[in-house]
Formats: C-alpha cells, structure tokens, sequence
C-alpha cells in the first residue's frame, strides 16, 4: 500500500521552536564535524560529447571509503550542486554520524550559468528539449556511467533538485526503466505534462520509487499553487511500490526551505535503515506474528533489497528484539533469536547468552550451564563480559549444588522417613503380637476359671 505524509506534523512536530533548533544543531554540527569533511571534497572534470563542453563536478566520499573493498553506497546527484552540494554534504554527514542513513558517494553537477540551458523543457511537455534534452543525457549516458565505473556504488540512486532543476529530474520518471530510485523536489517550477501527469505517471511503477516534495506558506505562488496541485494527484495514487512524502513547511521561504527540506526527505528515505526505535518496537514488533528472529532477518533482507547495501545486524539490536521477546513471553523467539546470534556470529558470546537465557527460563540449569561454559570460549562483547558470564556460570553452579544437597537432604528425609515407617510397622506388628497373646493368656484363664 501506497504511504502518504501529507503534513510535516505526520513525522515531527511543525511546531517553529522544533524547527529552529533542527537548522541550529545541523549548523552546530557542519561547524564542528562537518568543516573536516569538507576538506574531503574533490573537483573533478568530465568531458562530455551530449554538451560538447567540460563540466565540474563536486565530489564527496564516504568516511573511511576504499576503493578496493567490496563495500557499496548509495549515490546522490546533487543538481544545482553550485549551491545545493554543501547543505546536503553537511546533512549526510549529520545522518550518517547517527546511523540514521548509510555512508553515500555525493556527486554535485556544477551548472553555473549553464542552469538555465540545461532545466530547459518543452512549454507544453514540461519535460526537456534541446539544451535540456542534451544535459538530461549527459547524466544518463555519461556522468552515471562514469562514476559507476569509478566508485564503489550500490544500485539505489537519489536526484536532488530544487526550482527549476526541482522539475528537470522529474524527467527521469517518464522513462521507461527510471535512472533514479528517490527523487528530492524541493520547491520545484512544475509545468506542462509532468505537472499534470505526475501523479498518473506514479501509478504505473512495478518497483519500488520513494517521491518527496516540499512547498512552503511563503513560496513563490506560481510554484506552490502547482505543487499543491501535484500533491493532490499523487496522494490519491494507490501503489504499493510508491513511498510518498510531502511537506508544506510555515514561515520559510523558497529559498530558506531547502535545509528543512534535505533533511526532512533524507530522514524518510532511509526510515528503514536507521537502528530499531521505540515505535518501531510498539507497532511492528510487539504486534509481529511469527518469531522475532524472522523479524529482523525481513528487516535487514529489506534494506539490502531497497538501498543494495549490507548491513549487519548490529549487537544493540539483538539486545532490543531479545528484550520485546521477553515482554511478550515469548520463550520461542528467544531460542530462535540465540540461534540466529549464533548464525551470524559464531565467534561471539550472544548467541550462547540468549541459548543460556532461555534455558535458564525453561527450567533447564544444566543446559544452561553448558551454554555458558561454551561462552568462555568465545569472544565477549561490550554488552556480555567474560565477568558477567562468569558470574552467571557461578549463580548456576552455586544453584546446581544447592539442589544437590536439597536432593540429598530430601534422599536422606525419605531414608529416615522410610525406616521410621518399618519401625512403627514392627512395633505395630509387636505390638498386635503382644495383644494377641494377652488375649490368649486372658482367654486361658476365664477358661480355667470356668472349668473350676
């Protein structure tokens, strides 16, 4: 099913105090982290044939990149990257510092004064010709190309542009096989064509294509009278490979609404990358029917399909699905997730931890015990310690022994109680002994009495 975010309060508050404090923590960070990074930034040239001419190209790798690994990143061509590249450098290296997003190889087109020749689209169409035809295949035919060639890149891709170039990438959505997987238009000048037919255009998709958009109270009237006429269309679109996001932000201009509008759709996009939050827990993992292993190994299958990208199922995360286990008694899932640790990192104390832990539950200490003594072996974690597991291996042996003696103790009372039985047996015995013969003493006497 289609997913549609009409209103910024649908994922943040749109309250302006929130805002505002958002822009000064990313200025904050771009100041103290961000301004190293920058220095990470190269210049390239590439020669193109469709524009007859060089053109500049700002680059930007991910932290700790390297060429030689088999590590692959989403990439983000940044059009109108003279004044766009910088915003969303600061804001990638903002997300990915959280782990909100994963490290992307970040191209800015540098268009100059060629912006105008290269967003420029047929009236009616709104899609491009001439000089906007040739600079649209530029980027299919040779700056895509060229930097797959060069970088280690995965096979999500995101164009980001803002006004004229907000609509120019919408272009690629009406070809047949769409050289994006994400579009970013922020405030975009929609006409002709791709301003009436964007959202029937969306219908047809058989893959997945995330869409985001952004207007403002006071954008220019002309673009925002569109892009709410768009928004309108596309929020009545029902298809389950579209992910739609929309935001009309108060107070921000056509210009000052980019930085709200970057990071806005950047933190939708890879929603599903970030770590396992509590409301992801509440609605979707709580309510999860099956086990919880099941659980995460969808949600990382997920994220390779969408973005092309590994990511390994970090330790903070077992622990978060063990916990919702234990929550919903779900003894199951606990086993099963204690298997998958064990799966996927053999070397490890988690998994043996989570085995433990469930046979701990079931009753089962001598089990556990194994489990444990098998964690010695393995290498600890920053949240299992060889203390701890040392400690537990002390509690169920110390437990172990207590149970002993309680057996030997209710060994000895069965004992005691057993013999105290077969002497009361034989008193009894000794004592109807004694009685029977009484009896046949007094018998014996009333008998000779009565023979007197």
């Amino acid at each position: 099913m289609i997913t549609i975010l009409k209103n910024s309060e649908m994922f943040y508050s749109k309250k302006q105090d929130f805002i505002s404090l958002k822009k000064t923590v990313l200025m904050v960070f771009v100041l103290l982290v961000g301004l190293p990074a920058f220095a990470q930034i190269s210049y390239k040239e590439i020669n193109s044939s469709n524009l007859n001419s060089v053109r500049k190209l700002k680059i930007k790798l991910p932290k700790n990149y390297d060429p030689s690994s088999e590590i692959m990143y989403p990439l983000i061509i940044v059009f109108d990257g003279d004044y766009l590249f910088e915003p969303i450098a600061g804001q990638v290296d903002f997300q990915t510092y959280f782990d909100d997003m994963p490290g992307s190889v970040i191209v800015g087109v540098v268009q100059g004064n060629d912006r105008r020749y290269d967003g420029y689209c047929d009236e009616v169409t709104g899609l491009p010709k001439e000089s906007g035809l040739r600079f649209h295949n530029f980027v299919a035919q040779e700056l895509i190309p060229y930097l797959e060639e060069n970088y280690n890149l995965s096979k999500f891709k995101i164009a980001v542009g803002h006004d004229l170039m907000g609509n120019f990438i919408n272009s690629y959505l009406f070809k047949e096989d769409p050289l994006f997987n994400a579009y970013v238009c922020i405030s975009p000048d929609l006409s002709g064509t791709v301003r009436d037919y964007l959202g029937e255009r969306l219908e047809f998709f058989k893959d997945d294509i995330f869409y985001y958009m952004a207007t403002s109270d006071k954008d220019l009237p002309y673009i925002r009278e569109a892009v709410l006429s768009a928004n309108e269309q596309i929020s009545a679109v029902n298809n389950q490979f579209l992910t739609y996001y929309f935001d009309d932000f108060e107070n921000d201009t056509h210009y000052t609404l980019v930085n709200s509008a970057i990071a806005r759709s950047f933190d939708k996009i890879f929603e599903i990358y970030k770590p396992l939050r509590e409301k992801e827990l509440e609605e979707k993992v709580m309510p999860y029917e099956g086990t919880l292993d099941d659980y995460l190994v969808e949600r990382y299958d997920r994220i390779e399909d969408l973005f092309g990208i590994v990511k390994p199922i970090k330790e903070e995360e077992f622990e978060k699905i063990r916990k919702a286990a234990e929550q919903r008694e779900d003894l199951e899932s606990l086993e099963a997730i204690g298997r998958l640790a064990k799966k996927l990192y053999p070397e490890s104390v988690l998994g043996s931890h989570y085995l433990a832990m469930h046979a701990e539950k079931t009753e089962d200490t001598k089990k556990a015990i194994k489990h444990y003594e098998e964690a010695l072996e393995l290498e600890e974690t920053s949240l299992i310690t060889m203390d701890y597991i040392t400690s537990k291996l002390e509690e169920l042996n110390g437990t172990i022994e207590l149970l002993e003696l309680e057996k030997e103790i209710e060994k000895e009372e069965r004992k005691l109680a057993k013999q105290k039985e077969k002497e009361e047996k034989e008193a009894a015995k000794e004592a109807a002994k004694a009685a029977k013969e009484e009896k046949a003493k007094a018998d014996k006497d009333n008998k000779e009495k009565e023979d007197n």
